[in-house]
C-alpha cells in the first residue's frame, strides 16, 4: 500500500467509527448526503478520500478527482479473472458472479472464451483509444466486469446509445450497428464507469486521454459515447447496494482507489 494509501486507512476507519457512533446516540437530522448513501461513508470518505474535491466543479473537480484516483495499485489481466469474482460476488450465492448484461447467476469457475461461459467485458471498449489489455486501462476492474461470452461479442466495440433490436439471448439489451443499449437496472453502472474512466486517464501517462462525446461510431478514437444519454442513464439508475458494494471491494481489497460518481452521483452533472 502507498503512503497516500496508508494515510487514508487510518483516518477513514477511525471517520466511520466515529461517525457510526453519533449516529447511534445523536437524534436524527437531516442528512446532505446523496440519496442512497450511508451518512457514515460518506462522512468518512468526504473528511478523508474526497477532502481535496470538495467545493469544486468543471474542470477544476475533474482535476482534483483524476489526481485523487490515479493512486492505485494495478492488476494484470490474468489477475483480473480473480478480482471479478470478488467484485460481482453474486450475494445470494457466494459460488457465482452475477453478469453485467443479462443478470444471469453463474459459477465463478465457468469462465472462459466458450459459448455458455462468462469472459472479461472492457465496458470502455479497448480499442477506443487502443490500450488493449495492457495493465492500466486495459485491466482497470473499475469497467471490466463478467459478461456472457456472446453477448459481450455482441456488444464488441459499439458505443453506447438507446435503441436497436433486442437480443434473444439478453432480454431488455438493445443493439443496432453502432451502438448498445443495456438493461434498465445497470444502465447507471454502465454510465459511471465510462465517466470514471475519463476522469481516470488523461493522458498524462503512456496512454490516450480518454473522454466522453455525444456521438456514436467513434471507432479506434479515444472516445466514447453518447455522453447525454450517459448522463440521462446515470440519473435514471442511481447507484444500488451491489455497485456500491463493488466500489468497496475495488476499493478495499484490489486497486484502493474509487469510482467517485458511485459515491457522489451528483459529481457527473458538476463535470458535463
Amino acid at each position: 500500500m502507498s503512503r497516500r494509501h496508508s494515510f487514508y486507512a487510518r483516518p477513514l476507519l477511525a471517520a466511520v467509527a466515529a461517525v457510526t457512533v453519533l449516529a447511534g446516540t445523536a437524534a436524527a437530522a437531516p442528512s446532505d448526503a446523496a440519496p442512497g448513501r450511508s451518512t457514515a461513508t460518506a462522512a468518512a470518505l468526504d473528511d478523508t478520500y474526497y477532502q481535496d474535491a470538495l467545493g469544486k466543479t468543471g474542470a477544476e473537480l475533474k482535476s482534483a478527482l483524476h489526481t485523487i484516483i490515479s493512486d492505485q495499485t494495478k492488476l494484470s489481466y490474468s489477475q483480473v479473472w480473480d478480482a471479478l469474482k470478488a467484485t460481482d460476488e453474486d450475494p445470494a450465492d457466494s459460488s457465482n458472479v452475477v453478469l453485467l448484461y443479462t443478470g444471469r447467476s453463474q459459477s465463478k469457475n465457468d469462465n472462459g472464451g466458450n459459448v455458455g461461459q462468462w469472459n472479461r467485458e472492457h465496458v470502455w471498449a479497448k480499442s477506443h483509444g487502443d490500450f488493449g489489455t495492457a495493465t492500466g486501462p486495459g485491466t482497470d476492474v473499475h469497467h471490466l466486469r463478467p459478461t456472457d461470452v456472446k453477448v459481450n461479442s455482441t456488444r464488441g466495440n459499439k458505443d453506447f446509445d438507446n435503441g436497436g433490436s433486442e437480443l434473444g439471448d439478453a432480454p431488455g439489451n438493445f443493439t443496432d450497428g453502432d451502438s448498445f443499449e443495456p438493461r434498465a437496472e445497470v444502465k447507471g453502472d454502465v454510465a459511471r464507469m465510462i465517466l470514471y474512466m475519463a476522469v481516470r486517464y488523461e493522458g498524462d501517462d503512456s496512454f490516450a486521454d480518454l473522454e466522453p462525446n455525444d456521438q456514436v461510431n467513434n471507432g479506434s478514437a479515444p472516445k466514447m459515447g453518447k455522453l447525454s444519454v450517459l448522463k440521462q442513464w446515470s440519473q435514471e439508475d442511481p447507484p444500488d447496494t451491489f455497485e456500491k458494494r463493488r466500489n468497496d471491494v475495488i476499493f478495499d481489497q484490489f486497486q484502493h482507489n474509487r469510482n467517485p460518481f458511485i459515491d457522489h452521483p451528483e459529481w457527473v452533472g458538476a463535470i458535463w
